[in-house]
């Protein structure tokens, strides 16, 4: 059971409030948690970013650290509240299918200009991969970095070797959700993905556009029920 898209003349709800929610304080609290993360290396202090007015806290591992726990916690909130969500009512759309992989680059090479786009659902399988790497990577990220908040803990020990190594798959992790999220941004660039911005913010989308690439979608919601 998917979430009821609601329709007028020109848009077409495509996100619930949940979603918004959920993706807004996954990518405000990734952003907090990436940016304090580099804080601890400690980067800014070596390039001397926190020479500049206002910005002393910024070597202050205190508070960078602060920020990246309060960060992660409102991550694991939204993951937590994501699977609970989108479990309960069955809505698994965007996760990957057989066959993403060719649609993606299909797509990819739509863009420009070579063949033909396949008909798309109402996420574009290039769009279902990237969830699922972005997804994968900060399960990484979190479940590492559990590991080496309790390591700080009282009569919590580690082995060197295995902090060393979780350490190792933390800053992994980080430079994947870098990566993924540079891919993400990155889609924009491309004015065929323009009308796909609208609903990040609204959670509507011009009805035409959704009924010329997300037509599958379109078609087993509206023209089916008519």
């Amino acid at each position: 059971m998917t979430e009821k898209p609601v329709k007028n003349k020109k848009k077409i709800k495509r996100h619930g409030i949940s979603v918004l929610f959920v993706h807004w304080a996954a990518a405000i609290s990734t952003f907090a948690l990436i940016f304090s993360g580099l804080g601890q290396l400690p980067l800014y202090k070596r390039y001397m970013l926190d020479q500049l007015p206002g910005l002393s806290w910024l070597s202050d591992y205190s508070v960078t650290l602060s920020i990246h726990y309060w960060a992660a916690t409102v991550l694991i909130f939204a993951i937590a509240y994501h699977i609970v969500f989108h479990g309960i009512r069955r809505d698994f759309d965007m996760l990957p299918r057989r066959g993403d992989m060719k649609e993606s680059v299909q797509i990819i090479m739509a863009v420009f200009g070579f063949g033909k786009e396949p008909e798309n659902d109402k996420y574009l399988a290039e769009q279902r991969l990237a969830y699922a790497f972005i997804g994968v990577s900060l399960l990484i990220l979190l479940l590492t970095g559990i590991i080496k908040a309790l390591k700080n803990l009282p009569y919590i020990n580690f082995s060197e070797g295995f902090i060393f190594w979780i350490t190792q798959l933390h800053n992994a992790g980080t430079f994947l959700i870098i990566i993924g999220v540079v891919i993400h941004l990155g889609a924009f660039i491309f004015k065929e993905n323009w009308p796909m911005l609208p609903g990040i913010f609204t959670g509507k989308i011009d009805l035409e556009y959704a009924r010329r690439r997300h037509s599958i979608w379109y078609n087993r919601v509206f023209v089916k029920k008519r």
